[in-house]
């Protein structure tokens, strides 16, 4: 793999970049000349890191697809040939190149650009992406329905291995082959986790096996034997053999693909003459292309999992004469969590840690390192989690699923037929709960309290602060059956937190303010906020702590008590506990003013957290102001009367 233009930092003052300049939409970009192109990606690996060093974003993986994503554009007619991104972390590039450049610097923020592929955006993302392993699907079916419109327009997927290890993507490769589809899926190794057969020789064996001379050949040798089926089959098994002895492609032949590589994925010469073969063939085609996540920068090309994504770079402040020593900083949820868990494990060893590729992200690090034998990283598959899950509670383990709830959606069949129907002991550990920032809605937790409280034998629990998470995650472990508590991203309040392995009485919420008239019935970590409220309203405020079973005799209390019972909560008000405790008052037939605070009912877009939750309403202020309007409501009307 040839050494590209490696930076020893991140560019602190914007590049010259007087080619890229030029470059406001692929058209332009054909324009150029071949041996104007190695120039380009220079110019756009240096505008890439400038640019992300001012915002912070997703960032080693654009700068692995740079030389990609370049050739992609120059040999395809997009937006008229399909390109879809998978997952869309890598997009950067392909943004700048495709009419967003000079908006690189809103990315993230709230009314900019999205740190991935949004088909309102732009008309060269044609599909929406977050989550991983969607791409071939969706390319497969923008090919079918080519076919279907009578066009020759491309459709190509480019995805990651370890998008691969989802079996949504190896269920559209076998369709794919099935149907013979008029498809390209690139295959982005960026961790040599398939193959290290890359150099002169695999290159050279690549662009044979993509040339119009060779398949011309192929195609016609499969003309001459159609009369002759074991001269077929045995021309057939030469193939395949032949290419087993260059390639690691023999599956995806065996799925109806032909195999294309393994190339290097930043040769910018190699990769466009390439796809100006493959361009000409028709079927399904798969190129295996080699990358190196954070290519051209040092540092990320050594630490590829922490340049995954960088904060915005601040100018270093002027050295002080004395400076104050640093605070102490708060520990985030999944900190908690991953503490939680190694204390857990040394105290039973029947615990058992299960992520579906975030092990970094869910904070379990040290428990993987402490306790590798009861440590499974299962990739992205998140539906094989649960249900992995499920046969070790049936054998007497104790398995704790550390899982994002937007990526727990994907696995909900398993989650109520593997795990709830059978009443198994699965902790679910649902982290990055609610609204998650800049990530924007493909990544928010906004529906898991109203897609897991209507599940049978669940447990559900939504802790205030990191304290009440450790406990919490305690009295799920202790529980028999499926138990879930869900935190958000991030860190919280700043509560102490017991080194002890305590848990709760279950379904019993806590008093936390009192007050008269008002009462706030808090689910989760909004409590700061509802305090701040309760205390410029005069109002009650109770932390319920479980979502399913609630404290109904709690409530029973408050409503006996209180004008206006309020629920809070960062989760769809459709459906959420807000629609729990509203379901109780009404089954139990108690007549009591009620007004349900949570996300609306549509998809909120990214921004900062807290840009975010005032935008819902779901501040301090927002729920005053809610709660104020709520008040002014009742006294304009009548009370109802009390039923006879």
């Amino acid at each position: 793999m040839q050494d590209t233009y490696i930076f020893r930092e991140i560019p602190s003052q914007q590049p010259h970049t007087p080619l890229l300049d030029q470059i406001d939409t692929p058209d332009q970009l054909r324009l150029l000349s071949d041996q104007q192109l190695p120039q380009l990606a220079r110019e756009l690996r240096a505008f890439l890191m400038w640019s992300v060093g001012q915002t912070g974003g997703h960032f080693g993986a654009g700068l692995g697809v740079l030389e990609l994503t370049v050739a992609l554009h120059y040999v395809f007619n997009t937006p008229d040939d399909r390109l879809v991104w998978d997952v869309g972390h890598q997009a950067y590039p392909h943004k700048i190149l495709t009419g967003r450049r000079h908006r690189m610097g809103s990315i993230r923020k709230k009314d900019g650009l999205a740190g991935f592929p949004k088909r309102a955006e732009s008309e060269y993302d044609t599909f929406g992406v977050g989550h991983s392993s969607t791409s071939i699907s969706a390319a497969l079916g923008m090919a079918i329905a080519a076919r279907m419109q009578g066009r020759k327009r491309k459709s190509i997927a480019v995805i990651g291995d370890g998008a691969m290890t989802a079996g949504m993507a190896f269920e559209a490769l076998n369709h794919a082959g099935h149907l013979d589809a008029d498809l390209l899926v690139i295959l982005n190794d960026n961790d040599m986790s398939i193959s290290h057969n890359v150099g002169g020789l695999s290159n050279y064996f690549a662009k044979l096996l993509a040339s119009r001379t060779y398949n011309q050949v192929r195609d016609g040798g499969k003309r001459v034997l159609q009369g002759a089926p074991n001269l077929m089959a045995l021309a057939r098994k030469t193939e395949e053999h032949f290419k087993g002895m260059i390639a690691p492609g023999t599956l995806f032949e065996e799925l109806g693909f032909n195999y294309i590589g393994p190339i290097d994925g930043h040769d910018l010469g190699l990769l466009v003459e390439t796809l100006e073969n493959i361009r000409e063939l028709d079927g399904p085609q798969f190129l295996h292309v080699v990358t190196k996540k954070g290519k051209g920068l040092a540092q990320a090309e050594a630490d590829p999992i922490g340049y995954h994504a960088i904060n915005k770079i601040e100018p270093l402040p002027p050295v002080a004469a004395a400076e104050p020593a640093p605070k102490a900083k708060k520990p985030k949820y999944a900190n908690v969590f991953g503490q939680w868990l190694c204390d857990a494990a040394a105290r039973d060893d029947r615990v058992v840690g299960i992520t579906p590729a975030m092990c970094e992200g869910s904070d379990l690090v040290a428990f993987s390192r402490q306790y590798p034998d009861r440590y499974f990283d299962v990739a992205i598959a998140e539906q094989h989690a649960v249900t992995l899950a499920a046969g070790l509670a049936c054998d007497g383990a104790k398995p704790v699923v550390a899982i994002y709830s937007t990526f727990l959606q994907r696995a909900y069949d398993q989650l109520i037929h593997d795990v709830a129907i059978q009443n198994l002991d699965v902790l679910f550990a649902i982290d990055r709960a609610g609204l998650v920032g800049e990530d924007g809605p493909t990544h928010a937790g906004a529906f898991d309290l109203a897609y897991l409280r209507c599940v049978p034998n669940m447990v559900v629990m939504a802790p205030s602060d990191e304290n009440e998470t450790r406990l919490l995650l305690q009295t799920g472990l202790m529980l028999h059956g499926p138990a879930a508590v869900r935190y958000p991203r991030g860190t919280g309040p700043g509560v102490a937190i017991s080194e002890n392995l305590d848990t709760l009485p279950i379904g019993r919420g806590r008093r936390i303010r009192e007050g008269q008239t008002i009462a706030i019935l808090n689910f989760g970590s909004l409590l700061a906020s509802a305090v701040t409220a309760a205390e410029a309203l005069g109002a009650t405020v109770v932390d319920m702590r479980f979502v399913k079973p609630l404290d109904e005799d709690l409530i029973r209390e408050l409503a006996a008590s209180h004008e206006l019972l309020v629920t809070l909560e960062e989760n769809t008000i459709a459906g959420g506990a807000g629609s729990a405790v509203s379901e109780f008052l009404n089954r139990e037939g108690i007549l009591v003013a009620s007004l349900n605070l949570g996300l609306p009912d549509r998809f909120v877009d990214h921004g900062k957290h807290g840009e975010l939750l005032a935008e819902c309403g779901l501040d301090a202020a927002g729920i005053e102001q809610s709660i104020s309007q709520r008040q002014a409501r009742m006294k304009s009307h009548q009370p109802l009367k009390a039923l006879p």
